[in-house]
Parts: C-alpha cells; structure tokens; sequence
C-alpha cells in the first residue's frame, strides 16, 4: 500500500474512530485500526466486536494493499502534524511496517495482518427505510440524556425505536424512548416510507453517542437497514453496524400520568438559570431543589447541612392548588435544556407523583420526571 492523502480529511476520520477503539483489549488487533486503499480511495474501519464504522476518504493511491495500525497512536501521529497540509502512508518495502510521512516528519509504525482484523458481519437486514439527518438527529437528541447506565438493567442502557400502531384519533409515528427509571424521554416523527413494519429495537448507548457524533454536520439522508439484532446506518461516506441490545423494553406507557391536572407554565431559560443557580447549594449527595408553588409564583430552595441554603423566587403562571415538589436539580436541567420554545409546560398532580414536561414549541415531545422527597 502506498497513498497521499490529505491530512485534514484523515485526521476526521481517524477522530470518528476514537472512541470506538477501546485502549484495552483481550486481542491486539483490535487496538488498531484497518486501512486498505484502491481505487483512489481508502477505507478506514474500526470494530470493538459490538459495534464498527467504516469510513471512506479520496487519496491519490499509487499502490493499493491493507493492513493494520494503532488506532489511537496513529491518530496522535496525524493531529500533531499540524503544518503538513497531507500525509503520506507506505508499506510497500515491508509489510510490517507502515511508514507516515509528513514534510521533514517520518515514523516507522508496526502493523498487524488486515487478515486478522475482524469484521462485524451485518447478516441479513430486512427491514430499510430513509430518514433525513435532520429527524434523526431530533430523535437522539431528544432521548439520550435518560438513557440508563445500570448494567443489572442492561435492557435500559440504549434508546428504544419502535412505531406505535395506528389508533382512531391518532396515525402512526415512529417514537425514540429512553428511560432509567428517574426521568423518561419520549420523542417521535413521521413513520419513514418503509418503517412501517420493522421491529421495536434497542440501540446501545456506545452506539448512539458515536452516531451523533457521525451526524453531526450532515445534511444527507440516512439509509436504515436492520433486523432483529443488528442495526446500520449509512450515509455521506460512513457505514455504521452495530449489535442491538437484545432484552425487551418495558412498557413505558405505564409511567406516563394521565390524571395530572395542575398545569404551572414557567420561562425557559429564567427557570433553568434559577435552578442552577440556587442548585449551587444543594447538597451533592441528593442533588434536591424544591419547588414551592402558589398562584402565579414559584420559589425555589435548596439546603446542605454544610454549605446553607439557598432561594429565588420567580413569576410564573399557576392557577391551582399549593404544591411542593422536589426533584434532582441535575435531572430537571437535562430535560428543561431539550426545551426549543421560550417556555416549558410542567403537569403536576402532587408533590409524590410523576411530574410530565411539555415543550409547547414541540409536540412530538415528551418528558417524564420523578419527584424527590426534600
């Protein structure tokens, strides 16, 4: 293999495949990442078993071949040639060896056999269907903040993507749900042409953390292929397979109110600074800021038997009945910072139940907050 390739656009790719590399592994091939050239093009995939990015770049290939490099010494190496406008990579005198160059820079880097270099075989993916970036950014976006990290509920660590069925007074949608039993987050679009029918699935963590991060300046379609195991995602020049979780997600409906009644309106971003500010007292073992409510206002506290107490009061819009709640001040910034509109709609029935979180500037969402006893 030997190739000329432009350092910004390797540098993005091996950046994509960070986090992907775990830095400890059972087999030392799978610290690297593969690289294999052809047709002017290299291609960079990096695995951990459970999930695998496969990236292409153009590069001027003058000898096309493959083989194995540390994926994060290799990075390293890239990023810190920061006056190299590209970069040169060779194996063609031994194979052994890769060798990086860059302007008067040069490293001699060992490599493993692509031959050895495991791939996630995808298998058969019957259900495909396109979403634009823009949706499925929303659903991530939307969700993955309560996304579990109990390994005992291990059915918990990912999102959940499934499509309702249609009802008399409502049509279809394709809703993302991730809870850990503190807060829940619901969010949903328009059922993709072709998603009608696929199954509800579970998305790792790991798997959604590092599409965000794929997505993120995207402006393409994604092409969706997926069984009842396996997931990919494609588009622009990214390839993603990952293993689902395989467990059943748990009938989230259930812990969704419905007889809440008391309906306090608040500014979004005068309450989410009120709530930092006064949570800078709160003790850090239980993270708890209260919530007092009386007729269109709103006083917040917060204590620590070390540190004292603290409290703002606000203007609101509440017209029921005096309430008192509690809640993890982290939890309630993680929702009220998923609020596009300029105020966040809470439906309370008591200071001992489930509170919903509405953002008016958003139908297709939907939160879920446990109280806290303070």
């Amino acid at each position: 293999m030997k190739l000329t390739i432009p350092r910004k656009e390797l540098l993005d790719v091996l950046s994509h495949m960070q986090s992907v590399v775990e830095r400890r592994n059972t087999l030392p091939v799978l610290a690297n990442v593969m690289l294999r050239a052809s047709d002017n093009i290299l291609k960079v995939v990096a695995t951990d078993l459970e999930l695998e990015i496969d990236e292409e770049v153009s590069a001027d290939v003058q000898e096309g071949g493959a083989t194995t490099v540390s994926a994060h010494l290799f990075h390293d190496i890239v990023r810190k040639m920061e006056n190299a406008t590209s970069v040169q990579l060779d194996n063609s005198a031994d194979p052994s060896k890769l060798i990086v160059k860059a302007g008067r820079s040069r490293f001699t880097l060992a490599t493993l056999t692509a031959e050895d270099f495991p791939t996630l075989s995808a298998g058969d993916l019957p259900h495909r269907f396109s979403l634009s970036a823009t949706d499925l950014r929303f659903m991530v976006d939307r969700t993955r903040f309560a996304i579990s990290n109990d390994d005992t509920r291990y059915y918990l660590n990912g999102i959940y993507m499934h499509v309702t069925p249609a009802e008399e007074d409502k049509v279809s949608m394709m809703r993302a749900v991730a809870t850990d039993g503190h807060r829940l987050a619901r969010c949903e679009i328009t059922v993709p042409i072709g998603a009608e029918s696929i199954p509800g699935i579970i998305i790792p963590k790991k798997t959604v953390n590092e599409l965000r991060k794929l997505l993120a300046d995207s402006t393409a379609d994604v092409s969706v292929q997926l069984s009842s195991n396996k997931v990919q995602f494609r588009f622009d020049k990214v390839k993603m397979t990952s293993k689902l979780i395989d467990g059943s997600f748990p009938d989230y409906e259930r812990v969704v109110p419905i007889n809440n009644n008391k309906v306090l309106m608040v500014p979004t971003r005068a309450f989410t600074e009120a709530v930092d500010r006064v949570a800078t007292i709160s003790s850090e073992k239980t993270r708890a800021v209260k919530l007092i409510l009386k007729t269109d206002s709103l006083t917040l506290t917060a204590s620590s038997p070390e540190q004292g107490n603290a409290q703002e009061e606000m203007e609101v819009s509440y017209g029921s009945d005096p309430i008192e709640i509690g809640f993890n001040f982290r939890y309630l910034l993680d929702i009220t910072q998923q609020i596009e509109g300029d105020g966040a709609e809470f439906v309370l029935a008591d200071g001992a139940s489930p509170t919903i979180v509405r953002d008016p500037a958003n139908i297709n969402t939907l939160y879920v907050l446990m109280p806290m006893r303070v």
